[in-house]
């Protein structure tokens, strides 16, 4: 398994680059938001990669940043979902914003993306909700009392989105506070991603 590269970057054809490492030239396909961030020809550049074997050949991916890397890999686990169009997910959205419209299960902002129809946009929002809220921390309920004014059952859920998102908990929760009383989940989520862009 190939899991990074250092080396010196060749020839950009995006969505494909070429390395060279020691001799070997590396060809690589990455997402735009990868590439957008690339240095110029001949400089060096260390990338996190993905290698696949198919039966049509064997592939290279690569990224900038390793969360760049978790998320292809769980776009690749979603039911009808490649390699093309798991790139092409992360080149129209950053992980931030697929992550929010996750959380938010916002289809639109997915069929925006070329090749993403309203159901497989559907599709990709539900896996990846259930395998967001896997990788959640449990946290206490007396921990939830933060935010006064929220039933419980919507403290939890929008503290679990944040926490996807990557916020740690003291953020979360310092976001919590200031959310308006009885908030709904979508709108307790939307008005703590505002006030933490803010912080």
């Amino acid at each position: 398994m190939i899991g990074r590269l250092t080396g010196t970057l060749l020839e950009k054809n995006p969505p494909q680059i070429l390395v060279d490492v020691h001799g070997v030239g590396y060809e690589l396909d990455v997402p735009m938001s990868t590439f957008y961030g690339l240095p110029a020809s001949g400089s060096a550049v260390s990338l996190h990669t993905h290698f696949a074997v198919r039966e049509d050949g064997h592939f290279l991916y690569g990224f900038a940043t390793e969360e760049e890397r978790t998320t292809f890999r769980q776009l690749l686990k979603v039911s009808g979902i490649g390699a093309r169009m798991a790139l092409a997910v992360l080149s129209g959205l950053s992980v931030t914003e697929l992550a929010q419209a996750v959380a938010l299960q916002e289809a639109g902002r997915l069929v925006k993306i070329p090749g993403i129809g309203k159901k497989t946009a559907e599709r990709l929002l539900l896996e990846l909700r259930d395998k967001l809220g896997k990788a959640l921390p449990q946290i206490a309920g007396t921990r939830l009392a933060a935010a006064p004014g929220m039933v419980a059952d919507a403290k939890s859920d929008v503290l679990n989105a944040l926490l996807a998102l990557g916020y740690n908990e003291r953020e979360a929760l310092g976001a919590m506070k200031g959310l308006a009383e009885g908030v709904g989940v979508s709108d307790g989520i939307r008005q703590a991603l505002k006030l933490l862009s803010k912080a």
